[in-house]
């Protein structure tokens, strides 16, 4: 289950990068004018819904694309994001995390299969001085 929901979010987080990066060739076409009045407009929208929603959920590719922004932008810039600079250094922090981490084992020596067993045991029967009795 687990492993579906990791390549759920893979293409989740794919299919906002591909929108954003076509969103981004769009801008470069328009005027400066109108990307100032659609910002603007945004600004009001976002100002209207956060007196609504008390607190906004955030999906993980959410999370990514915000915590990649926040790395592109200087930290001055950080108050348009709907969280706070230690959020999003939080989820930085987890995102990298989950790449360079391995998966935690349990203490001790992993298990060796029954068929490995079965042949250490025919061995020590068929040689009387082999290892320890």
């Amino acid at each position: 289950m687990r492993g579906r929901r990791i390549r759920g979010g893979i293409w989740a987080f794919a299919y906002l990068g591909i929108t954003s990066l076509f969103g981004f060739f769009v801008l470069l076409i328009r005027s400066n004018r109108s990307k100032d009045i659609e910002l603007l407009a945004l600004r009001q929208e976002v100002a209207v819904l956060r007196r609504q929603v008390a607190r906004p959920a955030y999906r993980p590719a959410d999370r990514a694309l915000l915590s990649l922004l926040a790395r592109l932008l200087p930290r001055k810039a950080w108050l348009v994001f709907c969280v706070t600079p230690d959020t999003l250094l939080s989820w930085h922090r987890r995102l990298v995390a989950r790449n360079w981490t391995y998966p935690n084992r349990g203490p001790g020596r992993p298990e060796v299969d029954e068929k490995t067993q079965a042949i250490v045991v025919r061995i020590a029967r068929e040689n009387e001085r082999f290892g320890y009795k």
